[in-house]
């Protein structure tokens, strides 16, 4: 399946490359006779503006999973993919009004770090570790094996040789340059990878519109492939290859309402607000309203992806399931045995890329795909040296580390990362649609990071032991599941190990006798407001989960259970704020938070308005 670049194809992606190296190592220049401090390798020296923030959250964000995996699922479910995309643009907004302030305000470094401060040092551990394992083993590893795969079905280059040059690539100016390489290519490389990606879903749309324009594509789009465009998904509506020649119900990965009430959110607040190399953009912004506004302009990118990402993949169904090999050999102009077939669905977009977009073009959306593989590499390459370095090395190893151990043992951290993943990518070759493997693995810690980060961010009573026994069992409890209810989706499974996570959290952290005075303690008229606010998110978890048990029967072809998820969240925030305002001893290494953190200007409220507008009028369309 696999073509040769022309020329001028290979002079466009040279140049490409040369470019961000070039760039990569200019803002990483240090100043004669100086070395680079923790605070401009690890943070970009706090330097960011708003439009570099969401641009490099953007960049980090969008990779080979997206362009290659997501236009895999965009090819064998649909739509429905979107979610993931949709709901960030929503999570998006609560992480920059009441996550990133509290994290900024409190000059956080690491995410671990945090943890260390707020519970104790056998948290943070628990939590590094847990990080570390996933960005080497299913971050690095799936992000670089499928861009070996774009490699290898676009231009022949074998995939083993495809891990090792972007790996390489993307680790030469970030071992170097640190987060400020990272960021400041970031926003160059997001322009490419937006700007390329549309003109590869535009000629993808053109083409299904036999030549009449992107408007008839979409027409025939829909029209060809309706089963495609339906964002609930509801149980054996929908079969998609399993991988090893069978079919599985879609609803395993997208089951139903879930999408909206349930896992979808776990893994959106998890992802968005305490991931370390997503966070940490914002941990890098000039200022608190910086932050927040780069976060929602990330929000808006968010909901443009879907048409860069999933709609080549519905593109790519539609020409190769509604046209006969003769017809795409007369449409192309190419003979049959240079098309070549799908085998699996992350084959998608590589086969769109080698035969609808023209010599030269083919080189920019190259590019672009490029661009959004090694600029996500990079970033996990520097988080992953962050972590090790502050929250390891210099906890446990050096405590008194200075700026130059600290900056090199970050770089052979980063280097020792991209060897391991350069032996275990290849085995991921076997699986069908690989955004699927990412989303479930990372599913199995995502439950237990909301719970203790969210409860350690907003919560007086939250302890250290109930922390550091919720991380011991949010594995465990993902795997039970996973062993004794084979069959149940991924994020239905996430949401009843959230209940029980919370469950587990709050009976420690109620238990646990707190001598220090609760500095937020309110009585009378003063506590009116937020005890109201409790009473109310009880009533509303109350109301869900009677909802829940009343349409169980009814709507459980639609994934009606994860509304339990919901109950429980909703109980766990008017817990808080009740106990907050109301029980007059606390945690002693619980934050004060400054309640005008959480203000937002004009700009900020109309943004998180319009994004909610339009996510809301795209499911009010494409709901089912």
């Amino acid at each position: 399946m696999s073509v040769g670049f022309s020329t001028l194809d290979y002079v466009i992606f040279i140049l490409y490359a040369l470019a961000i190296v070039s760039v990569g190592l200019w803002v990483s220049r240090s100043k004669k006779g100086l070395e680079k401090t923790a605070q401009e390798y690890f943070l970009a020296d706090k330097s960011l503006t708003w439009w570099a923030v969401g641009a490099s959250l953007i960049a980090a964000n969008i990779s080979a999973e997206h362009f290659i995996g997501t236009s895999g699922s965009g090819f064998a479910i649909g739509l429905g993919i979107a979610a993931y995309e949709w709901i960030a643009a929503l999570a998006l907004i609560l992480v920059a009004k009441y996550f990133l302030p509290i994290f900024l305000e409190h000059g956080v470094y690491t995410m671990p770090q945090f943890l260390s401060e707020r519970f104790n040092k056998g948290v943070s551990t628990a939590f590094a570790v847990f990080w570390l394992l996933v960005y080497v083993f299913v971050n690095l590893t799936s992000v670089s094996y499928l861009g070996a795969l774009a490699l290898d079905k676009i231009m022949g280059v074998p995939l083993q040789y495809g891990i090792i040059g972007l790996l390489v690539f993307s680790g030469i100016y970030s071992i170097y340059g640190g987060l400020e390489a990272v960021a400041w290519t970031d926003v160059v490389q997001v322009v490419v990878l937006i700007g390329g990606g549309l003109i590869t879903t535009f000629l993808a749309l053109d083409a299904v519109g036999m030549g009449e324009g992107i408007i008839a594509g979409m027409g025939n789009l829909y029209s060809d492939a309706k089963d495609h465009f339906i964002m609930i998904m509801p149980q054996g509506a929908t079969m998609v290859p399993d991988g090893a020649g069978g079919e599985r119900d879609a609803f395993q990965d997208l089951p139903g309402l879930a999408v909206i009430l349930g896992g979808m959110w776990l893994t959106n607040l998890g992802y968005w607000g305490f991931n370390q190399y997503i966070i940490q953009k914002g941990l890098a912004a000039k200022s608190i309203q910086e932050a927040k506004k780069g976060l929602i302009f990330a929000g808006f990118l968010k909901i443009l992806m879907p048409i860069i990402v999933v709609i080549p993949g519905i593109a790519a169904y539609v020409l190769i399931n509604d046209y006969t090999p003769e017809q795409l050999s007369a449409l192309l102009n190419l003979p049959i045995e240079h098309i070549g077939q799908i085998q699996k669905s992350d084959e998608a977009y590589p086969w769109l890329l080698k035969n609808f977009v023209p010599d030269g073009i083919r080189g920019l959306a190259f590019a672009a795909l490029a661009a959004a593989i090694v600029s996500s590499l990079a970033s996990m390459i520097n988080s992953t040296s962050t972590i090790f370095t502050m929250d390891i090395y210099k906890v446990y190893f050096k405590p008194n580390a200075n700026n130059h151990d600290m900056v090199k043992t970050g770089r052979i951290v980063a280097v020792i990362a991209l060897l391991i993943a350069m032996f275990v990518a290849p085995q991921l070759a076997s699986l069908d649609q690989v955004f699927q493997y990412i989303q479930e693995y990372t599913g199995y810690i995502y439950p237990g990071v909301v719970v203790v980060f969210g409860m350690g961010l907003l919560w007086r009573q939250a302890t250290a032991n109930a922390a550091l026994w919720t991380a011991i069992a949010t594995i465990p409890a993902g795997i039970i599941f996973k062993v004794f209810y084979p069959e149940m989706p991924f994020l239905l499974r996430m949401g009843y190990v959230f209940i029980i996570l919370c469950f587990i959290a709050s009976v420690i952290s109620f238990t646990e006798k707190k001598a220090f005075a609760n500095p937020d303690f309110k009585s009378g008229k003063e506590a009116i407001k937020a005890v109201a606010s409790g009473y109310f998110f009880i009533f509303l978890g109350l109301v869900s989960a009677i909802i829940g048990f009343a349409l169980f029967d009814s709507y459980e072809y639609l994934g009606i259970e994860s509304i339990f998820m919901l109950a429980a969240l909703f109980l766990m925030v008017g817990i808080i704020l009740y106990t907050n305002v109301k029980m007059e001893h606390a945690d002693k290494k619980s934050f004060n938070v400054d309640p005008s953190l959480f203000n937002t200007a004009t700009p900020f409220n109309l943004g998180a308005a319009g994004i909610i507008l339009i996510v809301s009028l795209l499911y009010y369309f494409f709901w089912m």
